[in-house]
């Protein structure tokens, strides 16, 4: 039996019952091959604001409780590729009663074709929390060419 829970604006949503729950805790991942730990990693896509002006683009990444030395940046084939991974573990001193290993990484990839953009003069900078990436567009040359007719 399941039970539904009618919200005041007429949705459903279902109720969580001990079933599911237990269902879900020992739900294993669809990746998963015999004889590989599960483990759960945080594997989470940062939020990015694109702003465009007439000289440059602009990308904020929010990437709170990294490090400006987490962050790895690549221009490769028309593709910016901002990622980071960062591994903790924390030790206890003594009798281990407990022992927790931290690892988070992102991967976040855009198109830039390097004939519209200056790829030597990309700069980045994390300040607060925020990763600001300036991508200068390429000057656009406007010739002007008279054409004879034959």
């Amino acid at each position: 039996m399941t039970l539904m829970k009618v919200a005041n604006n007429g949705s459903k949503t279902q109720v969580p019952t001990f079933d599911n729950w237990l269902d879900r805790l020992f739900d294993v991942p669809s990746n998963f091959e015999l004889g590989s730990p599960v483990s759960s990693t945080k594997n989470t896509l940062p939020a990015v604001n694109i702003n465009e002006d007439k000289q440059s683009y602009q990308l904020e990444i929010a990437a709170p409780g990294f490090k400006k030395e987490d962050f790895k940046i690549n221009y490769e084939k028309d593709s910016l590729v901002i990622s980071s991974e960062i591994k903790e573990e924390s030790k206890s001193e003594g009798k281990t009663t407990r022992r927790e290993f931290n690892y988070s990484s992102f991967s976040r990839s855009f198109y830039v074709p390097e004939d519209s953009v200056d790829v030597e003069k990309i700069s980045a900078q994390y300040q607060d929390g925020i990763l600001t990436i300036a991508i200068p567009k390429k000057a656009i040359e406007n010739k002007v060419k008279q054409i004879n007719i034959g």
